[in-house]
């Protein structure tokens, strides 16, 4: 595979191999950007089907981080890491301070922090052998809440705009995927009176749901058929694709899943089918807003910074319906436009 030709190949600054014998390490690093600073997202630890698979995840991940970082107002650039294995079996503090090593060798301009099965007790451990990481325990630690704070959110916002209301009281959402982001984010969802439609591949998730968020749950497959009001997609990527957008019936596609749209084509289909689509990097960015104030950490500055998400979504989708465009194309061009005005 020529990595220059990749159609997910956007002038990344930077695309690093990482490999180490002793502990199995096989990673990825890409660095898009760090015009507005050092390029910082998460690590994730996955059992690709190819290497190639992983690098078209590194590369669009951390593409996403760029724009993600831009129209959360940060100074942050934007980068991401993929660790290649199987996480109930790879995992190891060699491992992680491999990783470590790894990050070192880019002398801050990339900082990592949890994503997919990282969590902050395996960057603790990177952490003993690098600076260049973010998200740890007795600073800001776990960003998983907060994500599910500002996906909760940027639900309530699609929901503003779509019927005009941001009421959740009796409206249905399938959710697709009850991680720790997913599953605080239905927590939020129940509290506010909406009714959930789960699925999962962990069946103590599942049943979890069932019993404490009265939760119906359905097969993997079947998620996508449900007649709801919101489509939540909060596992992983390119779950609305040619196979699955005709069957969605939802008005409103909002979750925390990255790089939910399999191509950008997507994008422009779901207006024609009369479905607002919450771009993905800018309603999940709640994590990295609280990493952002990883020194002299205060939750109660990240909550705050976190609930403009919402005011950020409803200028999208403003935008968009004056614009006669999708909103995955408008929140490219904002993100685009604080870029090269060097934050502003």
């Amino acid at each position: 595979m020529a990595l220059f030709d990749l159609v997910d190949f956007d002038d990344h600054e930077q695309v690093v191999f990482c490999s180490d014998n002793a502990s199995s390490l096989k990673a990825i690093i890409a660095i898009h950007s760090t015009k507005l600073g050092p390029a910082v997202g998460g690590c994730r630890l996955w059992d690709y089907a190819s290497d190639d698979e992983a690098l078209v995840d590194a590369l669009r991940l951390s593409k996403g981080m760029t724009y993600k970082n831009a129209l959360a107002g940060l100074s942050m650039g934007g980068g991401k890491s993929v660790i290649i294995g199987d996480a109930k079996t790879i995992k190891s503090e060699a491992l992680f301070k491999a990783f470590g090593q790894a990050l070192n060798n880019l002398n801050g301009r990339y900082i990592s922090a949890e994503d997919v099965n990282i969590n902050t007790s395996d960057i603790a451990i990177a952490n003993t052998v690098t600076p260049h990481v973010t998200g740890t325990e007795g600073k800001s630690g776990n960003p998983s809440p907060f994500t599910a704070l500002g996906t909760f959110l940027g639900i309530k916002a699609a929901v503003k705009h779509k019927f005009n209301t941001d009421d959740l009281t009796g409206l249905t959402v399938a959710v697709q995927g009850l991680g720790s982001v997913g599953y605080g984010m239905c927590e939020l969802l129940h509290k506010a009176g909406a009714k959930l439609i789960v699925t999962d591949i962990n069946q103590a998730a599942l049943t979890k749901a069932e019993q404490e968020l009265d939760a119906t749950v359905v097969a993997l497959e079947e998620i996508y058929d449900q007649d709801v009001d919101i489509y939540a997609p909060c596992a992983l990527g390119a779950t609305i694709n040619d196979k699955t957008i005709n069957r969605i019936k939802a008005k409103i596609i909002a979750g925390c899943a990255n790089n939910q749209l399999a191509t950008s084509a997507h994008d422009q289909a779901l207006v024609e089918r009369g479905i607002l689509y919450a771009p993905d990097y800018v309603i999940n960015a709640g994590g990295i807003i609280n990493i952002s104030f990883e020194e002299n950490y205060s939750a109660e500055k990240a909550t705050k910074k976190v609930e403009e998400i919402y005011h950020t979504l409803i200028e999208i989708f403003t935008k968009a319906e004056q614009q006669n465009k999708p909103t995955g194309f408008i929140a490219d061009v904002m993100a685009r436009e604080i870029i090269a005005n060097g934050g502003k």
